[in-house]
């Protein structure tokens, strides 16, 4: 962690993309008109080459003012670092304006087997730890080599390399830093990828993310025979409801059959891997992160609808293998990519109280790469610099998760719809009854009629899900809601949330959903909001997450449940930072679908890639909570003086 740090204990410092697609759209966008970006840079275009002999399309961009030395900002990408031409100029550069102001030179480059680069494109390109000659390569090998030739060939260069990098391009960042270049001295991976099948992007605990994944793919995943500098279109729903179109195409084999015919390669790795096997693994890059050198700022959004998880997992990676590193994290009340194109200012029906994505460019980025790049001052940057989601603060820790909570406390999933502190009351006070009325409650899970994730008619994942109105979702009969009464004192959650059930189902297969929800009081009201009428009652989820059941003891080795047996189901949910305020009620909802976010269940044991329409059924699923067989979530409560 940062307080271990040597460099800042010498220096005596004080604690003072809503999809990749959409990303893409933005960035080309931006480059319609040249602003003052040609004013200010001269742009060069460069094939630089790689140690196997591929040579990766750079273009680099100088200040015009040779009077003195800059940084080089160094960004890797999949996603085109169109406009191509040296004549041709975006309308802005780096991670934020005022970084172009000040002066560096950007260096953007289409990673290998993308765009105009050469070489093979393989998707999350798995690290080679031990590599026995200039054939073997990763992107580590491809970042350092790149670095190299920069400080050795562009002229004016300061001998000092940051990278930095949103979602697929935060995955480069974050693999540039791995046996990093001498040179490479910042690094801010932003929303990186770190693992495909446990928590970023297609697959969450095991469940596919069907919208997400089929929204990606059939454009980015097409073969691209030779280089291009024309980015494929992206594919084009029949229809703009995404629920209608996803049940309609059926099983997941259908995709193919109907739609891809077997056109995207990766497509159909995904199909063949249904567990987390060594094709995922490979893929996981958290293991790899060890003895990080240069400075690491790792960013991301309590409202990230894509890799929250990867943002989390490589700040703690780089926590547990290098506590002498430099590494912070920063964590906003945003979507994905947010910070770096957005005021920050609100998500939806939700407003954040300020500007939160300007103070983060403005007070935490520019000064980052400033200290390490160009040797301002130490900026003082706290370890873990995250907004508090219920206040609407910023919060600045000495550590992530806080040290200074409570032991974790539990709500206990109760009778009568009921959420209790550490145990069920029963129905005349006391606590821990073992009535056998009440032992359970239960739903039919049918997955020809499966529970929306979202109230509104879209596409695919719309990005405002992940805190989003859960009313209509409360209202169905397949949905369970627990709810504590009217909180007497705010109640802030810094951290992890466990989720321990124990279940029984009538099938051999389900999936369940877990959705912790601040539910605001009727008579809510805020000086932030101009409508105060559509937020009162307002069920606001603050985190969810899918578990696929046959999981539960093992990724790799999926088990079926034995129908009727009680069977535990438990795991953790990306951390969060938010305070349910006092008169506010907290809530948990269970359900067993959460379409077309997640793939449909067929709820019996099978490969669900090559699932078949007669292997679907209903089936009745048990939630217990008798002390025996408790279920709860389990949150991080922070001690009221530490708020």
């Amino acid at each position: 962690m940062r307080m271990k740090n040597r460099r800042v204990a010498a220096a005596g410092a004080v604690l003072a993309i809503s999809s990749c697609l959409a990303w893409i759209v933005v960035r080309a966008q931006g480059f319609q008109g040249s602003g003052g970006v040609e004013a200010q840079y001269v742009k060069k275009e460069f094939q630089i080459p790689m140690r196997d002999g591929a040579r990766l399309f750079t273009a680099v961009y100088m200040p015009r003012d040779t009077t003195r030395e800059y940084p080089v900002m160094l960004h890797r990408t999949p996603y085109s670092v169109a406009p191509y031409g040296e004549d041709a100029y975006p309308s802005s550069l780096g991670p934020s304006e005022e970084l172009m102001r000040e002066g560096f030179i950007f260096a953007y480059q289409d990673v290998r087997g993308r765009m105009m680069s050469e070489g093979e494109f393989v998707n999350m390109t798995p690290h080679r730890p031990d590599k026995k000659g200039p054939k073997e390569i990763d992107e580590a090998s491809d970042a350092y080599d790149t670095i190299d030739w920069l400080v050795r060939n562009i002229p004016g260069n300061n001998g000092k390399v940051g990278m930095w990098g949103i979602s697929y391009p935060g995955f480069y960042s974050a693999a540039g830093m791995i046996d990093a270049h001498p040179a490479l001295k910042a690094v801010s991976p932003q929303a990186p990828i770190a693992d495909w099948f446990v928590g970023d992007d297609f697959h969450h605990n095991g469940a596919f993310f069907l919208a997400h994944a089929f929204g990606f793919l059939p454009s980015f995943g097409k073969p691209r025979p030779k280089p291009t500098k024309e980015f494929e279109p992206s594919f084009r729903l029949p229809t703009g409801d995404g629920y209608a179109f996803y049940l309609g195409m059926g099983p997941l084999r259908e995709a193919n059959e109907k739609y891809l015919k077997h056109g995207i390669p990766f497509w159909d790795e995904v199909m063949e891997h249904d567990t987390y096997d060594d094709f995922w693994q490979s893929r996981n890059l958290r293991p790899h992160l060890k003895d990080i050198k240069p400075a690491v700022m790792t960013v991301g959004g309590w409202f990230d609808a894509e890799d929250l998880f990867g943002t989390l997992g490589v700040y703690q990676a780089v926590e547990r293998s290098s506590p002498d590193a430099y590494n912070i994290l920063v964590m906003g009340p945003w979507y994905h990519g947010a910070w770096a194109r957005s005021a920050g200012n609100r998500l939806g029906d939700v407003h954040f109280g300020s500007n939160t994505s300007e103070f983060y460019r403005r007070n935490i980025e520019f000064p980052f790469f400033m200290h390490f790049l160009k040797g301002a001052p130490e900026p003082g940057l706290p370890e873990a610099y995250v907004f508090d989601t219920g206040r609407n603060e910023w919060r600045k820790e000495a550590q992530w998760p806080p040290q200074a909570t409570s032991a974790p406390r539990k709500l206990m999933l109760c009778p009568g719809g009921r959420l209790d502190w550490d145990a069920c009351a029963d129905r005349l006070g006391g606590k821990s009854s073992r009535k056998a009325d009440g032992a359970f409650d239960e739903y039919v899970s049918d997955p020809d009629k499966p529970v929306p994730y979202s109230a509104g008619i879209n596409m695919g994942m719309a990005r405002e899900y992940m805190l989003a109105d859960q009313r209509f979702a409360a209202r169905r009969p397949d949905v369970l809601s627990y709810t504590t009464g009217p909180l007497k004192e705010d109640v802030t959650a810094p951290g992890p949330v466990g989720v321990s059930l124990n279940v029984s189902v009538t099938g051999t297969d389900a999936d369940f959903v877990v959705k912790l929800i601040d539910v605001y009081p009727d008579d809510f009201y805020s000086d932030d909001y101009a409508d105060n009428e559509r937020m009162r009652g307002y069920q606001q989820l603050i985190r969810g997450e899918p578990f696929r059941g046959k999981f539960r003891n093992s990724f790799s080795k999926p088990e079926p449940f034995v129908p009727g047996q009680v069977a535990k189901i438990q795991f953790e949910m990306p951390d969060v930072a938010h305070t349910f305020r006092k008169g506010h009620r907290i809530m948990v909802q269970v359900q067993s679908s959460w379409f077309p976010l997640i793939d449909r269940n067929p709820q019996k044991f099978v490969d669900i890639n090559k699932a078949k329409a007669g292997d679907f059924q209903k089936a009745t699923h048990r939630i217990h909570h008798t002390p025996d067989r408790p279920s709860y979530i389990e949150l991080q409560v922070a001690r009221p003086g530490d708020r």
